[in-house]
């Protein structure tokens, strides 16, 4: 009888090679719960602003997950050499990023879905371009300057959040006690979670809390199936569906959101090596993660998926487990990809209804707005910063609640910098950082 050798199996801590199944499929499914959330509101979000069709939404959902999947598998493994290569090939997951909902939101209301697509296009040019440039464009980015950015983001989706858990905007029930009282019980689910629960149920808190709010809807009367009833068990994103507009106001508006996530990027990707693998990242990698960025939102804007971007909670996950092995994550990708090919299931995700979204969701809102607290305060809050990020916020969320504050100026400025406060902040906070002079203290670091 012949020696049989034993399977080698690579270490879920080491970046390459694959780990036995049976060790890389609980912590897969760990990152798909993470995440499935977070990259589904936005995509629901911007199809009820548009007021899609019921097929349409669905269509939406399942090429969120198509494109997340896609460009988290890019951002693994990558595609070309090493010496020009796209995709960072570090363990992150990609979703669709809840940064441009607010720009997205109103574009959505105004131009349609289409004007996203276009200007979803132009910014993965951006993309490339501050990929190519990186080095020389971060130091337009601080923290100071992107933490801003990041707080007036989740500012500005408070009252997204605020208006799901109310029934959304236009229904017939906006402001019911039905629709209250699941939303708050959906969000007393997730501060539980949250603050007393450990491992998985800690980690799938929006998950677990989405599911308790949806059942008591349904038991409510407040869920319809119809959508899940007429679509089908497989399919594949239809290219070009919602079309593609260039809309100059949503370029440019889209465009710049795209630089400021370009260098969002970089933290994402500096936390995840060196929170799991003591290192910063190379030069490459940051050069190729962004330039896949940039590319995987090209194609994602062709197949209907909406802006992505690395996720934060599935960084916490890498950095808090240390698993960096691109197998598993890869199988995360997988997994997502298989559930965005199937219609039944995206179906099923837009039936949630939105009192359930909004109370699941407004404590990610309240965690985006305070990650910019957190990188505000990474620098020192002397008159020349709290004037930055004062002036940026308080210019950027004045103007957009001021409704008709800008009725004298073209509807393409009113487009950019009347509707959302995150483009207001961001071009300010840019320029506050430039123009005021530093303390001598600090021009001597």
């Amino acid at each position: 009888m012949s020696n049989q050798t034993t399977k080698q199996y690579a270490s879920i801590f080491e970046m390459d090679g694959f780990p036995k199944f049976s060790d890389a499929l609980p912590l897969a499914l760990q990152h798909v719960v993470a995440m499935i959330v977070g990259c589904i509101t936005p995509a629901i979000i911007v199809a009820n602003v548009a007021k899609l069709s019921d097929p349409d939404r669905v269509l939406m959902v399942q090429a969120a997950l198509v494109v997340a999947a896609l460009s988290t598998l890019l951002q693994l493994f990558g595609i070309g050499t090493k010496t020009f290569r796209i995709g960072a090939k570090l363990p992150v997951i990609m979703g669709i990023s809840f940064a441009y909902v607010p720009t997205m939101q109103d574009i959505a209301g105004t131009s349609g879905v289409a004007s996203i697509l276009g200007a979803q296009i132009v910014g993965g040019v951006v993309a490339i371009l501050v990929g190519l440039f990186v080095k020389k464009i971060q130091k337009l980015f601080p923290p100071l300057v992107t933490g801003t950015v990041v707080f007036t983001i989740g500012l500005s989706l408070y009252s997204v959040a605020v208006n799901y858990m109310a029934g959304g905007l236009g229904k017939d029930d906006y402001g019911s006690v039905k629709n209250w009282g699941v939303a708050i019980f959906t969000l007393i689910i997730v501060i539980i979670l949250n603050n007393f629960a450990t491992g998985i149920l800690k980690l799938a808190s929006i998950l677990v809390a989405m599911i308790c709010g949806y059942i008591l809807a349904l038991v409510l009367g407040m869920v319809s199936f119809s959508s899940v009833a007429s679509a089908g068990i497989f399919s594949l994103p239809q290219v070009f569906h919602f079309g593609v507009n260039f809309d100059p106001a949503a370029c440019i508006a889209i465009g710049l959101l795209f630089a400021i996530n370009s260098i969002q990027a970089i933290g994402d990707l500096s936390a995840t090596t060196s929170g799991a693998m003591d290192r910063l990242p190379t030069g490459d990698e940051l050069r190729s993660g962004i330039i896949g960025y940039g590319i995987s939102n090209i194609i994602g804007a062709a197949l209907g998926g909406l802006p992505t971007a690395t996720f934060s909670q599935n960084v916490g996950i890498v950095t808090t487990t240390k698993v960096i092995n691109r197998a598993v994550l890869g199988l995360a990708g997988i997994i997502i990809l298989i559930a965005g090919l199937i219609p039944k299931f995206s179906a099923l995700l837009t039936t949630i209804p939105v009192c359930v979204l909004g109370g699941a969701t407004i404590s990610v809102f309240a965690s985006i707005a305070m990650t910019g607290v957190k990188l505000i305060f990474t620098e020192k809050m002397d008159f020349r910063n709290t004037s930055i990020v004062g002036l940026s916020v308080a210019l950027g969320v004045g103007i957009s609640q001021a409704q008709g504050a800008l009725a004298a100026f073209p509807k393409e400025f009113t487009t950019i910098f009347g509707k959302s406060p995150v483009v207001v902040a961001t071009i300010m906070a840019v320029l506050l950082n430039v123009v005021l002079p530093k303390d001598k203290t600090d021009l001597k670091k």
